[in-house]
């Protein structure tokens, strides 16, 4: 026994724990809010909906099938906010992080864990990380609720407003997009802030933090000012997520926001474009946009955060990758090329999986939902994409689908998490090392 598990791909192992240790917190957290004391009628909540409620906080998601604040009691709503704090900062990442405080050792099976888990690119400096990622989300979170605190404690009693403040700063710094203010307006998320642009700044200050990951955070904090130190990754990160933040809100500020007053158009135009592709909070209503704006955020959920960040989706850096593909065969070079640097064929092929395997769930997922639900298929579309991208954005149909539907979105939601090639590495063996390679035929494409 011993010498097959000596045998067993190390690798691929490292996948399998990933993808248990999420299946784990998901379980664990729907048995929790199906208790009676999770709920405000203090009466079990059916397991579907527990889970619902339990893969899209783990998730980082916000699609939800009761009304966060209405529905859940203060313990369910604590259950809810430590799922989305697990979530966002990796389940890996809490397990070793609570074995380094026992003061037990960490091996290098456990470095390797935690390597694949945040996408590091090295396993040198892997324990140092985790502890720079926990102090961060803690000082980022506090400072965000610290910020919440002369809205909410206003607008509600003082302790409530504490606690809606704290709530909100995990929520939205973990790209989760869960609220309540359904006391306000059932599943109306922040719309009843969307003119308070104080609130507005801080919830797209918190996103985008969240977003853009801590490796790309570990960069800044160490060079500062020096932009030439960054890692490649780390400028491609930042370039790719301010051209995605900046043209779509030119969009929205030209064509679909046209009747609001400037500021409020400025301000909603841009948290728009900011929550798109990764929270899930909204300020507006999203069943008055038209189809090409529909489009848009489509797209922006598909594309989502960064790697090593509490966002999901294919990421920023696998569309950059396609995009200097793209550049490399038009230009006719031989190499991808990038900030002066070529890139591994590894990664080229990597992106181009990544965006097959989203692609590929995203329709296959909004036809099935589509033909079960009788519903119209760009409606399905921003649901599903929502779904797979973690973003948490709904047109309003999620708690009136049927389970069917429910089943789809979850496998999208946790598919969308942990990465599609992720769960596939983790399902299937590892290839075998080729020592010789096939004789080469050309095939002819595009």
């Amino acid at each position: 026994m011993l010498k097959k598990l000596k045998r067993f791909n190390q690798k691929n192992t490292v996948f399998q724990i990933i993808v248990l240790g999420f299946l784990l917190i998901i379980i664990t957290g729907a048995l929790l809010l199906m208790l009676p004391i999770s709920s405000v009628s203090h009466k079990s909540t059916s397991f579907s909906d527990a889970l619902f409620t339990s893969v899209s906080a783990t998730c980082v998601t916000g699609l939800i099938v009761r009304d966060t604040a209405t529905y859940w009691s203060w313990f369910g709503q604590m259950i809810i906010l430590i799922l989305i704090q697990i979530g966002g900062m990796g389940v890996v990442t809490i397990a070793i992080s609570i074995i380094r405080t026992s003061g037990k050792k960490i091996g290098l099976w456990q470095r390797s864990t935690m390597q694949e888990s945040i996408s590091a690119p090295q396993i040198g400096g892997i324990i140092r990380l985790t502890g720079f990622i926990l102090k961060v989300s803690v000082i980022i979170e506090l400072m965000g609720a610290i910020l919440f605190m002369p809205v909410f404690c206003q607008d509600f009693e003082f302790l409530k407003g504490l606690w809606y403040s704290l709530f909100h700063s995990v929520s939205a710094f973990c790209n989760a997009g869960f609220d309540l203010m359904g006391i306000r307006s059932q599943f109306s998320s922040l719309c009843s802030y969307n003119e308070n642009i104080y609130l507005n700044i801080i919830v797209m200050l918190l996103i985008i933090v969240g977003g853009i990951g801590f490796l790309t955070w570990h960069d800044i904090i160490s060079h500062r000012y020096h932009i030439k130190y960054y890692s490649m990754q780390s400028k491609v990160i930042l370039i790719t997520s301010s051209i995605l933040i900046i043209i779509p809100a030119i969009y929205f500020f030209f064509l679909e926001y046209s009747d609001l007053p400037t500021d409020n158009r400025i301000i909603s135009s841009l948290f728009q474009s900011v929550t798109t592709r990764t929270a899930g909070f909204n300020t507006t209503d999203l069943a008055q946009m038209s189809e090409s704006g529909n489009i848009i955020m489509i797209m922006l959920m598909l594309i989502g955060g960064s790697p090593g960040s509490t966002a999901g989706g294919m990421k920023t850096t696998t569309v950059a990758v396609l995009f200097f593909s793209a550049i490399s065969v038009f230009s006719r070079k031989h190499d991808v090329q990038c900030f002066k640097r070529r890139l591994s064929e590894e990664a080229v092929k990597n992106a181009g999986a990544i965006l097959f395997i989203y692609m590929a769930l995203f329709i296959t997922g909004s036809v099935i939902i589509s033909r079960v639900e009788n519903l119209p298929l760009m409606t399905c579309l921003f649901e599903t994409s929502s779904a797979i991208g973690t973003a948490g954005l709904t047109l309003g149909i999620t708690s009136t689908l049927s389970i069917i539907s429910k089943i789809i979105l979850m496998i999208l939601m946790f598919l969308g998490r942990v990465g599609g090639l992720t769960l596939i590495y983790a399902a299937l063996p590892s290839g075998e090392i080729q020592n010789s390679r096939l004789p080469l035929e050309k095939i002819t494409v595009g």
